[in-house]
């Protein structure tokens, strides 16, 4: 019994690999994020009736031991909202308690946001700081961009749709000098990339809800 960590599309369905789909066919049971969403893909993939368990941001360690116990009988699949799951996600909490109980574990690589963002962004990004998803509490948010203030080499962000307001008025208060990536909805038909400073992009997109990834340079 193993534990299989498939990438799932970060937009297009079409970017699912053929590994991926006879993986999560072949799997007794499939971990992702919220219900609906990995409910939805078994439908898009037509993977007729699957187990499904959750792990979130909500789980805590009894269930990542359940998870794990899970894993030790039967062929797991784990899946994120979209991308690489155990990237930026409680994932890799289940991958490092899997090891440690001798699990098999497997990787199915596939679509990811950084690195359709870094051949897509048009810039020769040699080196590059990842934070990831910012802090969601104020407090401890603007405490990380302060910090963040003293790296110079390009900084990549992400977040939920919905911060992305939030994301561009912080970058505007704390980056007002730096010139920023933005790419929008990546691999869907709307995809854009768009270079300016946080303020203009912030005029542009206020109040908008997008999935997006940028790189202040």
């Amino acid at each position: 019994m193993a534990l299989y960590l498939i990438a799932t599309p970060i937009g297009n369905l079409g970017d699912i690999s053929l590994r991926a789909v006879e993986s999560l066919k072949s799997a007794d049971l499939i971990i992702g994020e919220e219900r609906k969403v990995v409910s939805r893909l078994i439908k898009d993939l037509q993977l007729g009736r699957k187990e499904i368990e959750l792990l979130n941001e909500h789980s805590k360690k009894d269930d990542l031991e359940f998870l794990t116990q899970l894993c030790l009988s039967k062929n797991v699949a784990l899946v994120t909202d979209c991308g690489t799951p155990g990237f930026c996600d409680p994932g890799a909490d289940l991958v490092k308690l899997c090891r440690q109980q001798k699990i098999q574990v497997h990787i199915l690589p596939g679509a990811s946001s950084l690195m359709a963002f870094l051949s897509g962004c048009g810039e020769d990004i040699k080196t590059f700081y990842f934070r990831g998803f910012l802090p969601a509490k104020t407090e401890f948010r603007e405490r990380e961009l302060k910090r963040l203030q003293n790296i110079h080499e390009p900084i990549i962000i992400m977040d939920t749709p919905y911060r992305l307001t939030k994301t561009l008025e912080d970058l505007s208060k704390f980056f007002p000098q730096r010139k920023i990536i933005l790419a929008l909805s990546l691999t869907q038909e709307d995809e854009s990339f768009i270079t300016s400073s946080a303020k203009k992009l912030l005029e542009k997109f206020k109040g908008q809800k997008k999935e997006f990834i940028l790189a202040l340079l």
